[in-house]
């Protein structure tokens, strides 16, 4: 592939787009033309022939200069940022701001002369206002009345300069456990875990292993209609939840059913159970039966009181869960692809999807209802966790972004970029690079909403937690874009407003009173690391990945503003580790570029460096010990500094099997393998709060 003119790369620089970069071996690679066309093409941009490249180099300019406002500002609390209004050269113009609590502020013009532009045979102006240092937190519109125009508007977002972090935690390290939620099978689980399990995990965790959060995977809604996807990485939204998830039996309603009713739910419960004994989760089984009780739970009907609170919910949500709904109803009739519908129905605003809004109202009403239900079981989560003794409770993860064939890529329209999917440049662990097959937030086009769906999406997730989880941080400040048919290594990055994506990430989490930690593993930009430093984001640290020359990292040279653990979803659990389970099916899978013999060395190098360490503390540290040395690990991990501490909860059970191989789709059941012990037997979530070794582990850190 040529690399690209000097023209095609000026353009793709005023666009944020890069034109090289360092990959994780220290090599210096060029993009190609193609790749940058592709993505500037994606962009909105035309750049089919040079005359359209010139044109598209004029545009960058000329496109400001049109607006009166730009489309969103984004400040600190304290800054007093200048703002542009373009305007016909000599025109008055009046500039306040009008407050998210009701209130206005006059916003003063500054002295600050600029050139006038001839723009679109019109002479036009620019003049500088300067919002003030009072104007607090908070989502504000800033108005502009120019002579003889209709006021224009523009977004101002206050943030914090830094967020703090939670009661308690400033002054003190609080451990907790890492779980996927489907895993947590109990004997009252449809086969996958639920909202239920989660709060006995938690309250076990609080009251028997002094845990002080729990962080648990992507709660994020799957497919309506089979197939569901089984990765909570690759979620048809990030603004609503699974159903999957829901305890039947814990919705209020259910109590009131009649006794022929109920009994159709309690069979459909006893198909669901049957499930918990596979030796795989099957996702589309657990929700047939999952939803054919919750039909009957809804078509019973609300009392007053309860219809009163639906409806608030309803109201709150606004038009996106109504899109949101009418999706799964589009769903369930044409298919989970809406690339593939009636070319009337591939947008939530054109008429045809009126009529079918209104007659299929109940259906939609009942998606509704879901995410009502699923509101009030995260609240009663939150609630039973903080109130057995954990100081933070329920820790969620924001996933790097959705499916390209479901809901939000439906719902959002071009907020997302065409044609392009989201991954990652090769690395150590992922040496041919990862697709992971998801569009991205076109970064003009979020600005241009005031980053309204960006908001709605973090106030969900944060919404009755105690801090949130950024899948790949490192996406608020650029993003490997991958052109459609391009292999990973042929991508390119993209950057984005960091200082907007962090700065309203702050602000949602200040207001929900949480923590934020970002993951920041693989190629990192090391100005991105200071930068969640000063903001109060945590970043991540993985035992396994942390060295420095040649040795494991202290725990003394750990970040105190971090989550510490010994492993992480995307690793083998620490006693498959041990056993090189994840080189053996790397290998297996195709997804090695250097030979086994050589993996296998490298990783048990490793091991022993890990091991001399423990040593040098004075910690068992023989690795065929294996429950000693993962005792040893977490030890290890609490001299650190850092404030959060987690345990993987298949570590507290000795399990052996990978739960997601990065870099594979169906050649491995990702996401799909339960809860196992060290001899492959499945284990329920009965069965592990009972067993010595997790208090062993957990009293081993906490105290």
């Amino acid at each position: 592939m040529t690399a690209p003119n000097t023209d095609l790369a000026d353009l793709a620089k005023a666009y944020g787009v890069a034109t090289d970069f360092w990959d994780w071996q220290g090599v210096h690679t060029i993009v190609s033309a193609e790749t940058i066309t592709r993505v500037l093409t994606a962009l909105g941009v035309d750049v089919t022939s040079p005359e359209a490249l010139a044109q598209a180099r004029d545009e960058a300019w000329r496109s400001s200069w049109r607006r009166t406002l730009p489309p969103t500002i984004v400040s600190r609390e304290g800054w007093t940022p200048w703002v542009p209004v373009h305007l016909p050269h000599g025109a008055a113009v009046r500039v306040e701001l009008a407050l998210e609590d009701g209130g206005t502020i006059a916003v003063p013009q500054v002295d600050n002369w600029v050139e006038p532009r001839l723009v679109d045979g019109v002479l036009t102006g620019e003049a500088t206002f300067q919002l003030p240092a009072e104007v607090p937190l908070g989502w504000h519109l800033l108005w502009a009345h120019v002579e003889g125009r209709e006021p224009a508007y523009a977004t101002v977002v206050v943030t914090p300069q830094r967020l703090e972090l939670p009661a308690g935690l400033e002054h003190r390290r609080m451990t907790g456990l890492m779980s996927q939620v489907y895993q947590l099978r109990s004997a009252n689980s449809y086969g996958v875990g639920d909202l239920a399990d989660l709060a006995d995990l938690a309250t076990w965790g609080a009251a028997d292993l002094g845990c002080d959060w729990v962080l648990v995977n992507p709660l994020h809604a799957a497919q309506a209609c089979p197939p569901m996807e089984a990765s909570p990485y690759l979620p048809t939204t990030r603004r609503f939840v699974n159903p999957l998830y829901i305890r039947v039996e814990d919705i209020p309603e259910v109590a009131y059913l009649s006794v022929e009713v109920r009994a159709a739910v309690a069979a459909q419960a006893r198909t669901g159970q049957a499930l918990n004994t596979s030796e795989t989760i099957d996702r589309n089984a657990s929700w047939a039966a999952k939803r054919a009780a919750l039909e009957l739970v809804y078509a019973a009907g609300l009392s007053p009181r309860r219809a009163r609170a639906f409806e608030g919910f309803c109201e709150r949500e606004g038009q996106g869960l109504v899109d949101f709904a009418t999706w799964c109803a589009l769903a369930d009739m044409h298919g989970e692809d809406w690339r593939s519908w009636p070319a009337g129905l591939q947008s939530p605003t054109s008429p045809q999807v009126d009529e079918f809004r209104a007659e299929q109202a109940a259906e939609i009403d009942f998606f509704r209802w879901l995410q009502w239900v699923l509101e009030e079981q995260l609240a009663a989560t939150q609630r039973l966790a903080k109130e057995a003794g954990m100081a933070l409770g329920v820790i969620h993860d924001l996933a790097v972004g959705v499916h390209g064939s479901g809901a939000d890529s439906w719902g959002l329209g071009d907020a997302l970029a065409r044609g392009i999917e989201v991954g990652a440049p090769p690395d150590q662990f992922n040496q041919i690079g990862q697709n992971w097959s998801q569009p991205p937030w076109r970064p003009d086009r979020l600005a241009e909403l005031g980053y309204a769906p960006y908001r709605d999406m973090l106030r969900t997730v944060l919404r009755d937690s105690g801090g949130i989880r950024v899948d790949h941080i490192i996406g608020l400040f650029r993003l490997w874009w991958i052109p459609q048919g391009m292999s990973p290594g042929e991508g390119t990055y993209v950057h984005y407003d960091h200082e907007a994506l962090i700065g309203i990430l702050c602000l949602e989490a200040h207001r929900a009173g949480a923590v934020v930690v970002g993951e920041d593993l693989g190629v990192v930009q090391p100005f991105a690391r200071d930068f969640m430093k000063e903001r109060g984001i945590l970043g991540t640290s993985i035992l396994w990945f942390e060295w420095r020359d040649g040795k494991a990292l202290a725990p003394e040279g750990y970040r105190e503003l971090c989550l510490a653990s010994v492993t992480t979803h995307d690793l083998a659990p620490t006693a498959g580790y041990l056993e090189l389970v994840h080189v053996a099916l790397r290998e297996k899978l195709g997804l090695l570029t250097r030979d086994a013999a050589v993996e296998e060395a490298e990783e048990r190098a490793a091991i022993a460096r890990v091991a001399e360490a423990l040593e040098a503390r004075g910690l068992p540290h023989d690795p065929s010990d294996v429950e000693e040395f993962v005792i040893s690990l977490h030890r290890y991990l609490a001299l650190s500094p850092a404030k959060l501490l987690g345990i993987s909860v298949p570590d507290l059970i000795g399990d052996r099997r990978v739960v997601n191989q990065p870099g594979t789709d169906k050649e491995y059941p990702n996401w799909c393998v339960p809860l196992t012990g060290p001899s492959g037997d499945l284990v329920s979530l009965e069965q592990l709060t009972a067993l010595p070794y997790p208090r062993r582990l957990a009293r081993s850190v906490t105290g």
